[in-house]
Parts: structure tokens; C-alpha cells; sequence
């Protein structure tokens, strides 16, 4: 009974200590032959947006209305750019709270203003 080695895929090196070639080494990991040797996945660095921290913030302050418009328009923006980033960028949910902030604020601005122009007439 003859016995021979496996070759290991390209980038893939027998492990010294185990002639047999039972286990491979890439540089980073080890895989065992009568395993499947996947790719390794690099994890990806994420950031918060910034502008779904604005939008948060501006949406929480109001701002004497400014702010929620404001919250707004940088919640939706904010919102945007973390749906094309492809994971990268966080902070959805402060998009949205700032995008409901906002418009919590711009329906209090029309509710005063409908009052007070019921008021002066």
C-alpha cells in the first residue's frame, strides 16, 4: 500500500511538522486536507456616517425649525450613501431617527403657524 501526498491548492503550503501532508498552511491559517479550503475573508473597516450623526443631532436640537429641515435632508442624504457603501458605512438608524425628528418638527412648524394664523384672522 503505497501512500501519497496531497497536493495543497496554489498559495497553500504542506505543514513541516506533518510530512504526510495532512495539513496546509497559508500564511495565516491551517486547513486539513480532507478539509474544503475556502478563501479567507478580510473583515472590513466601518465608520459611522457623519451625517446621520448631523441629522440625529439637528433633529433632536430643532434648531428653531431650521434644524429639522435640515435633519431632514442630511437623514436622507446620510441614508443614501450607507445604502451604496456596501457595508462600510454605519449608522442607519440614526439616519432614520434624525429623518423622523426632523419631520416631527417641520409638522409642529405647520401646526403653529396653521394656529397662529387662525388666531390673527
Amino acid at each position: 500500500m503505497s501512500t501519497t501526498a496531497v497536493q495543497p491548492p496554489a498559495g497553500w503550503y504542506p505543514d513541516p511538522q506533518n510530512p504526510a501532508g495532512q495539513r496546509w498552511w497559508n500564511g495565516q491559517a491551517w486547513a486539513a486536507s480532507n478539509q474544503p479550503i475556502y478563501p479567507l475573508v478580510q473583515p472590513v473597516a466601518t465608520k459611522t456616517s457623519g451625517l446621520a450623526i448631523a441629522s440625529m443631532v439637528l433633529g433632536i436640537l430643532w434648531l428653531y425649525w431650521v434644524g429639522s429641515v435640515l435633519a431632514v435632508i442630511f437623514g436622507h442624504v446620510a441614508l443614501s450613501q450607507i445604502n451604496k457603501s456596501g457595508g462600510t458605512q454605519q449608522g442607519r438608524g440614526m439616519a432614520i431617527a434624525g429623518i423622523v425628528l426632523g419631520w416631527v418638527g417641520v409638522g409642529t412648524l405647520l401646526l403653529v403657524l396653521l394656529v397662529s394664523a387662525g388666531s390673527t384672522a
